[in-house]
């Protein structure tokens, strides 16, 4: 009994004396993530612009193309002079390096093409720090500027007449960015049907949107993508107006109205 008892009091003592022997937790630290970048509550804006309706009669349509950099598309490009197709190219100083064939091509037909804007490194103009659609943005006015003016400069030293309208990438602007472009004496081209969301629609949705457009719309679309799909479908579908009896316009040939202050 007396050794019972013994054996069990020792076991009693061992036992605390077991746990103190292990180390004390050490608290998990976790990895200190690096702080986000502020992130801007701008209002960012994506003018409409229509050019006066036609009223009766055959229905008025502006076609724009943005040559934003990368190449050109010859199916639109062959269908635009082929077809003798009024259009307004907006390009950029990249655009312009990369495709002297083409400049030629549209200062060749000067009745055809109305060359204007796109910017000179085709950075959007946003004159405060953030991201449209992943593209960082100008980011201040000077910036603003200098794409702007860039652009310009650009056109010029190629050949191309002094530009009156400037579009941005994206097509997204804030409201000070508009009225600092507009102090610089360009109207500003907004649109009324996205023909083919960035060149990444399938050829036959691009047909879908040429196909809703109406009297007095402003169509946007890209004639640097050869390689999409959303060329052929613009090829198509201006061929398919062109059946319709659709007269085409150049920004320059007609009066035009944009929202946001973007014209007026």
């Amino acid at each position: 009994m007396n050794r019972f008892l013994l054996t069990s009091a020792f076991l009693l003592a061992a036992v605390p004396a077991a746990f103190a022997a292990e180390p004390a937790a050490q608290p998990v630290v976790w990895p200190q993530l690096p702080p986000k970048a502020p992130t801007s509550n701008v209002k960012l804006v994506e003018p409409h612009l229509h050019v006066n309706r036609a009223g009766k009669g055959a229905p008025r349509i502006a076609l724009t193309f943005d040559a934003c950099m990368g190449k050109t598309d010859p199916r639109i490009l062959s269908t635009l002079v082929d077809q003798q197709i009024p259009a307004t190219i907006f390009v950029t100083a990249r655009w312009l390096r990369s495709n002297p064939e083409t400049l030629a091509v549209f200062l060749a037909h000067p009745d055809i093409f109305e060359l204007e804007d796109h910017g000179q490194n085709h950075i959007p103009a946003v004159d405060v720090p953030t991201k449209v659609y992943g593209i960082p943005a100008a980011g201040s006015p000077q910036a603003v500027a200098q794409e702007v003016k860039g652009g310009a400069d650009a056109m010029v030293a190629a050949g191309i007449p002094q530009p009156r309208w400037f579009r941005g990438a994206t097509a997204k602007y804030s409201l000070s960015a508009i009225a600092q472009i507009r102090g610089m004496g360009y109207r500003i081209a907004g649109y009324s049907v996205n023909g083919d969301s960035g060149s990444l629609l399938p050829a036959k949705m691009v047909e879908k949107q040429y196909a809703s457009a109406k009297d007095g719309d402003v169509i946007i679309s890209h004639i640097n993508q050869p390689t999409h799909a959303a060329g052929e479908g613009v090829a198509a579908s201006i061929l398919a107006l062109k059946a319709k009896g659709v007269q085409f316009v150049r920004l320059q040939d007609i009066p035009e109205k944009g929202d946001d202050d973007t014209t007026n």
